[in-house]
């Protein structure tokens, strides 16, 4: 079992920058894939990043390819997803996940989700 809290959310501007925070607790020592996923009002949860245990693998949706960066820190149980160049369509609730396994972009292979952090880009 492992519990993930989102942080780091907000509102910005077109073309401006953020970045989010997902700290981990409980089975941590597990060698977790992490992931990110969005989700818009009234559209489906999308697949944002995700990247394994070691770091060395990461995978990106082609819409935030170029733009976003997905990283973690195993010592400090954390993943970040930074974003830059952020675009109107960026607007979502930001969730962090994580599945044992393979590196997918699936969201119905993660088993832990947190809460969401909402991230607004105004034109």
């Amino acid at each position: 079992q492992v519990q993930l809290v989102e942080s780091g959310g907000g509102l910005v501007q077109a073309g401006g920058s953020l970045r989010l925070s997902c700290a981990a607790s409980g089975r941590t020592f597990n060698r977790y894939v992490l992931g990110w996923f969005r989700q818009a009002p009234g559209k489906e949860r999308d697949f944002v990043a995700a990247i394994t245990w070691s770091g060395i693998s990461t995978y990106y949706a082609d819409s935030v390819k170029g733009r976003f960066t997905i990283s973690r820190d195993n010592a400090k149980n954390t993943v970040y997803l930074q974003m830059n160049s952020l675009k109107p369509e960026d607007t979502a609730v930001y969730y962090c996940a994580a599945k044992l396994g393979r590196l997918t972009g699936e969201a119905n292979e993660y088993d832990y989700w947190g809460q969401g952090t909402q991230v607004t880009v105004s034109s």
